[in-house]
């Protein structure tokens, strides 16, 4: 029995299967959370620190930089990369 899924696209797959934009929001909640510790790291802030920064909780920094939540707004999100000396990129392709 031949594969139907050899030599095919691993996005394809995972819409065939229904399950790729979710996939999709959570790799890119995973890949900001890394890229925001990353920057916190460098520049030695703790969350503590970026809470007090962003005048927030240290739950919302909590949920910022748990890759598994992705209750994530974009007001959060700028003043999170904003307070870090960054800017935010977002594009629609």
């Amino acid at each position: 029995m031949k594969n139907k899924y050899i030599g095919s696209d691993f996005n394809e797959f995972l819409k065939e299967e229904g399950i790729f934009e979710e996939t999709n929001d959570i790799a890119i909640k995973r890949v900001i959370a890394y890229q925001l510790e990353q920057a916190m790291s460098a520049q030695n802030i703790t969350k503590t620190k970026m809470a007090q920064m962003m005048n927030t909780s240290r739950a919302v920094i909590d949920r910022l930089l748990n890759p598994d939540n992705s209750s994530l707004t974009l007001a959060t999100l700028e003043s999170a990369t904003r307070v870090l000396g960054k800017r935010l990129n977002i594009s629609i392709l």
